[in-house]
């Protein structure tokens, strides 16, 4: 969110999976080298990180960037329009690419190397603490005290950690959102120096978690049923429950492989493992023979294998967890569970509350508060597991076989999918 002098948003918000920037990525590796980019900001240059987009404005909405004061991340600007106060915390701001992240600061360096003045951006918290008080008008107009605290908060998956509990080693959670996540907690700074998963910041002071990330998990089914599932849609209405609940019960009736047809969910490009704007979504082996019910089962297979890529680049790293939460819409289907189960081969978790993020950022408030001596004693204490699913060997194996060649295809498409996107 860019303000002006008078704290008027200037443009509409450049949302994280715009990937308009890959040419301003290109560029920040080129001023700062990939190695000296990854060790201070933990990741490499990215289109849904902050810096980008900045870069973005500066060259193609000069006036706008004159014009710009102040920089915040959408719920920074909530905590502004609350606070008066301009403050990010660190699990946002690592997301940013202009945090200095084993320091947890803002990186001096990065941003005289990309002309970015420090002024722009707001002062740096951690999760747990105040960052300011509810202003006389606010609580005008939304009835809060004006002794009201504002906790730093952090980003939503960081939220969904604390919500789900995954706030000490070994503990790990996957989201299927409209992205999906696999998210593992460490308190020893792990940096990936393929740039392959993310490291930031997490909403733990003095903690920090790697993550990977499928850009297009929930948005993939989605897609499929707002194109192509209309008789799925009507027949739910109908019904008065989900169209996903009647696509996962078709799904579940296809066998393990979707009689031979793989989906590559690249919708929106690719971050975990292969930073690429240009890949697309991909079903491969499509026949007369496949239906509806063997794509929708292949849409969550193909968005299960590629966390699965998340999942092996964290055992690569040493950072492999032994417990697994999950999260998010998907979390709602049993079938996705036993399928990411079987697929990691690990047990798979939910919690009581299905609402991780939400709650995740109310323990923070409890610990900055001070309701709580900590993060972790707060989700001991509030957190509580729900359903389990095991991993089924023979399942296990037969996912195998399909995953080799999902792994495949990507490196046999890449000149491709470069080709495609140069066609003007």
């Amino acid at each position: 969110v860019m303000l002006d002098e008078d704290n008027k948003v200037i443009r509409p918000s450049i949302i994280w999976c715009d990937n308009r920037t890959a040419e301003e990525c290109k560029e920040i590796t080129q001023i700062l080298g990939t190695e000296k980019l990854i060790g201070i900001t933990a990741n490499p240059a990215l289109t849904g990180f902050t810096a980008s987009k900045i870069m973005w404005v500066k060259k193609h909405e000069p006036q706008n960037y004159a014009a710009c004061k102040h920089i915040l991340l959408p719920k920074d600007y909530i905590r502004f329009m609350l606070t008066g106060e301009y403050a990010t915390e660190v699990s946002d701001a690592s997301g940013m690419q202009l945090l200095d992240v084993p320091h947890r600061r803002w990186s001096n360096e990065v941003l005289d190397a990309l002309e970015i003045d420090k002024a722009l951006l707001g002062k740096v918290y951690e999760s747990v603490e105040i960052t300011g008080r509810i202003t006389q008008a606010a609580s005008d107009s939304t009835g809060l005290s004006v002794d009201t605290p504002v906790i730093g908060g952090a980003g939503d998956n960081a939220a969904a950690a604390v919500g789900t509990g995954v706030v000490s080693d070994g503990k790990a959670f996957t989201t299927i959102g409209s992205s999906g996540v696999l998210f593992t907690h460490t308190s020893r700074l792990a940096i990936d120096p393929k740039g392959r998963v993310h490291t930031f910041c997490c909403a733990v002071p003095g903690a920090w978690h790697v993550m990977g990330v499928t850009q297009a998990a929930g948005l993939s089914l989605k897609w499929f049923r707002d194109n192509l599932c209309q008789d799925y849609v009507a027949k739910a209405k109908k019904r008065g429950v989900s169209s996903y609940t009647l696509m996962d019960k078709d799904a579940e009736r296809v066998p393990i492989g979707c009689n031979k047809l793989i989906y590559l969910p690249y919708l929106m490009g690719e971050r975990t493992p292969h930073l690429d704007p240009n890949c697309r979504g991909v079903f491969f082996g499509l026949s007369a023979i496949h239906t509806k019910s063997d794509m929708i089962r292949a849409i969550m297979e193909g968005v299960s294998y590629s966390l699965k890529d998340c999942y092996s680049i964290l055992e690569e790293m040493g950072a492999r967890p032994d417990e697994m939460m999950i999260c998010g819409g998907g979390a709602n289907s049993e079938l996705w569970r036993q399928m990411l189960s079987d697929i990691y081969s690990c047990e798979v978790k939910t919690t009581v509350s299905k609402e991780g993020p939400a709650l995740g950022v109310a323990i923070l408030a409890g610990v900055g508060a001070g309701l709580y001596s900590s993060v972790e004693d707060a989700c001991a204490e509030l957190i509580k597991t729900d359903t389990l699913q095991k991993p089924i060997h023979e399942n296990t194996e037969k996912y195998e076989k399909f995953y080799s060649i999902y792994k495949a295809l990507y490196g046999k498409l890449k000149e491709q999918y470069d080709a495609l996107n140069s066609i003007d």
